[in-house]
């Protein structure tokens, strides 16, 4: 335990991101939040960002700002988080409605794009929005969805899809990380097998954007969705975005027809005409408050750099896994990610039989990982946000809750 403790304190005292923890909310009460990958911490700077758009933004400006910032604002957030967090060149990310929203429109303009390509390929234990938008979609358009199974830890690898592809594929969705385990896919390589098979390939990328580096163009993916209330700090709500390869703008058309999307918008015109390029992916009047949170952390990124969030988010998980080793293997409990931090991503899954119960207890003392059915507890170490003696005082309590 001491060994641990020391070491937890020398990774904290070295770590050249660690002056970034000071940029955070603080939680009174809470002494390990184990839970960015599912709902990151508000930044300091946020309260007064917030007061100025009621001032100014909104309260001054009023509807002045549509025409002088809040009409471009997805397409421009979009771009930066292309540029910042996902490899994408400019014109081809939106950010606008929810993660199951832009799923349905993707999905739906890829199988209507190949109707003669009759199956969708999904993981089995992919998450549940996504499968059931693929059911739903399905259903709607006389398909069939064709479950892929891979491995519970290590997730799915690239000989499984290639195996499963085939000349009815149209689409394969598949999670870049794993939202148990934290598996990471091998994003260049399945793509690649995907394009060699005709169909088409759509990551989630909602467990990566914003701790591991993505490079969508260089890997030559078709089409992306990811949230924004994760690592890059969002908030509960804010809206999810959106990536469409530029070889697909003129092709896809998206099934939600909106007056946010036409090519122009206050034309009122009797029929639709889609914009050109990735606007056309809007439907509706963009999220602006829902944007807010999300600016400031895409700053604190941009100044750390993805390459550096990533390492201090190997560190984070490698040192959750020795930690484990150490003060809960013992107790029985099992390690449900992989062991090679190149092969994981920011979370690391543990199980035990009595974790449900376990839950309530950590949440009572201020600990907050998350539970995944049907015995897992989540530690999803937020780089920015989490020090490596906050993930060891975590194990702590979720060893003496066990006992």
């Amino acid at each position: 335990m001491t060994d641990l403790l020391t070491e937890a304190q020398g990774l904290d005292a070295h770590d050249p991101l660690t002056a970034h923890l000071d940029a955070f909310v603080e939680a009174p009460g809470v002494s390990a939040y184990l839970d960015g990958n599912s709902l990151g911490r508000p930044l300091r700077s946020l309260p007064e960002r917030l007061a100025e758009f009621v001032r100014n933004d909104w309260g001054t400006r009023l509807i002045r700002s549509w025409d002088e910032q809040w009409m471009d604002l997805p397409t421009e957030l979009g771009d930066r988080i292309g540029r910042i967090a996902i490899g994408a060149a400019a014109g081809q990310t939106v950010v606008a409605d929810s993660t199951t929203v832009l799923l349905y429109k993707l999905i739906r303009a890829a199988v209507a794009a190949l109707p003669n390509r009759l199956e969708i390929l999904i993981e089995e234990g992919n998450f549940p929005t996504d499968r059931f938008v693929a059911e739903g979609i399905a259903a709607e358009r006389g398909l069939t969805v064709r479950w892929l199974t891979a491995d519970p830890v290590h997730g799915v690898q690239v000989e499984d899809v290639a195996a499963a592809v085939s000349e009815q594929t149209a689409l394969v969705v598949l999670s870049h990380v794993d939202y148990r385990s934290g598996a990471l896919a091998e994003m260049k390589t399945i793509t690649d097998a995907v394009h060699e098979a005709g169909a088409l390939m759509l990551w989630d990328l909602c467990h990566s954007v914003g701790v591991i580096p993505i490079d969508l163009d260089a890997c030559g993916v078709d089409l992306a969705v990811g949230c924004t209330y994760k690592y890059l700090n969002g908030g509960p709500g804010s809206p999810a975005f959106a990536y469409v390869n530029a070889r697909h703008h003129g092709v896809l058309r998206q099934p939600i027809q909106g007056w946010m999307g036409a090519g122009d918008v206050f034309a009122m015109g009797s029929a639709y005409a889609p914009a050109d390029g990735i606007r056309q992916f809007i439907s509706g009047t963009p999220p602006v408050l829902g944007m807010l949170a999300m600016q400031g952390m895409l700053d604190l990124i941009e100044s750390a750099t993805m390459d550096a969030v990533r390492e201090k988010s190997k560190t984070l998980t490698d040192f959750a896994v020795r930690a484990f080793d150490d003060v809960l293997a013992p107790l029985d409990v099992r390690l449900l990610s992989p062991r090679d931090a190149d092969r994981r991503g920011g979370h690391v899954t543990i199980g035990h039989p009595d974790f449900a119960e376990v839950m309530k207890t950590l949440w009572a003392d201020g600990v907050i990982p998350d539970f995944r059915f049907p015995d897992g507890i989540r530690l999803g170490l937020s780089p920015l946000s989490t020090s490596h003696a906050e993930v060891l005082s975590g194990e702590l309590a979720v060893r003496n809750a066990l006992r």
